[in-house]
């Protein structure tokens, strides 16, 4: 494995992975942290390699500048909160307060992304919980645990003996987000498959669930760029 730079405004680091299971030259940009791999062939020449990259530039940019650059939290930084961006700001006492357009987050100021991660975990517990508890109630099965993870391939989980694992990122996406991934991952308590049958359950508990879908589909990786570390 190596790296190169592409030259240009901006130059861009793409990383070169040669793989014995490659048969042909693939190009993937990271949505999660903007990451470029080339994948190659083992024994494919690296000039021929570099020469697919510059005819692939154009694609490349274009995605990249879609995604748009990382945001570190920080006083000032937009975040979005339940689907609507709010700028962070000091606060004053001891809590942490939403309002419409604004989150005023009290300490120091290298601790205000600590404290607006864990502030927006608890809030996303609280979220996940009820959503999940509503859920399961329809569907009349119990789950026997939920717990939160920053999980980068998927949004939820449901285990064979009943465990939900949700992203807490989702706290960032629209409330009807939030909502459809506990009705999906609860729906898998009565069918642990993506079968016909398994989105007969989906839409019982959540109605129609194709634009929510579509929404993390289209939109989820960008909750990624959010950076609080």
């Amino acid at each position: 494995m190596g790296q190169i730079t592409l030259p240009g405004n901006p130059p861009i680091a793409v990383t070169l992975r040669r793989s014995a299971q490659a048969r042909r030259l693939s190009l993937r940009l990271s949505q999660i942290d903007g990451k470029v791999t080339l994948t190659m062939p083992r024994r494919l020449p690296e000039q021929e390699a570099l020469g697919f990259l510059r005819d692939k530039e154009g694609w490349l940019r274009g995605h990249l500048e879609a995604r748009g650059e990382d945001v570190r939290i920080t006083p000032g930084a937009l975040v979005p909160i339940e689907g609507v961006l709010r700028q962070v700001v000091p606060g004053a006492g001891r809590s942490v307060v939403l309002s419409d357009t604004r989150v005023e987050v009290p300490g120091a100021p290298d601790r205000v992304a600590a404290r607006l991660q864990g502030w927006l975990r608890t809030l996303a517990r609280e979220r996940l919980a009820e959503a999940s508890d509503r859920h399961a109630a329809a569907l009349g099965r119990p789950y026997a645990r939920l717990t939160l993870r920053d999980t980068r391939s998927r949004w939820g989980s449901c285990t064979h003996d009943g465990g939900l694992m949700y992203s807490w990122r989702l706290i960032m996406a629209p409330p009807e987000v939030l909502d459809y991934v506990a009705a999906h991952e609860v729906a898998h308590l009565a069918e642990m498959n993506h079968s016909a049958a398994f989105w007969a359950v989906v839409e019982q508990l959540y109605g129609d669930w194709r634009a929510a879908r579509a929404w993390l589909r289209d939109d989820g990786g960008a909750l990624h760029r959010y950076r609080f570390d």
